[in-house]
């Protein structure tokens, strides 16, 4: 198990925990968190083709919004990215609840990006900015206390 236990309420500050002995172009990775407090945020998010802090993809699913939402952070820009066929959605609306263990995970293949909540497909996205192999880990945001377990990573 891992714990983001920081109530730093600072809203542009994302921890990330990252894994430094795989790397993967093509995989899944995935995890089972409980978000237990945060006012500004209560998240967690998985993080995959990271090159360093300003460049990587990430999923991550917000208990205070109840939605899930895939981002890519380039040159240290987070914008979010819509699902297939929903362009300028903002994620999606999905309970996330706070207090319980949920699972989280992304299928990624070349361009194509899989989301998953519960085991259950939520939706897919496309993007081709970062194709490389990176490595994975996991990532919350601001005063977000999270806590992580079995994390799984699945090279194709």
């Amino acid at each position: 198990m891992l714990a983001q236990l920081s109530d730093d309420r600072t809203s542009g500050r994302f921890p990330l925990a990252i894994y430094d002995s795989a790397s993967l172009a093509n995989g899944e990775i995935g995890v089972k968190f409980k978000p237990i407090s945060g006012r500004v945020d209560q998240a967690a998010g998985l993080v995959w083709r990271y090159a360093d802090e300003n460049n990587y993809y990430i999923v991550r699913a917000n208990a205070l919004e109840n939605n899930v939402v895939l981002y890519k952070v380039e040159n240290g820009r987070r914008s979010s990215l819509s699902p297939v066929g929903r362009s300028g959605d903002y994620g999606v609306k999905h309970t996330v609840p706070s207090q319980q263990w949920s699972t989280l995970g992304v299928v990624f293949s070349d361009s194509r990006f899989t989301v998953l909540f519960g085991g259950q497909k939520l939706f897919q996205v496309e993007d081709s900015t970062f194709s490389e192999a990176g490595r994975v880990g996991l990532w919350t945001k601001a005063d977000s206390v999270t806590y992580f377990d079995d994390f799984e990573i699945v090279n194709e």
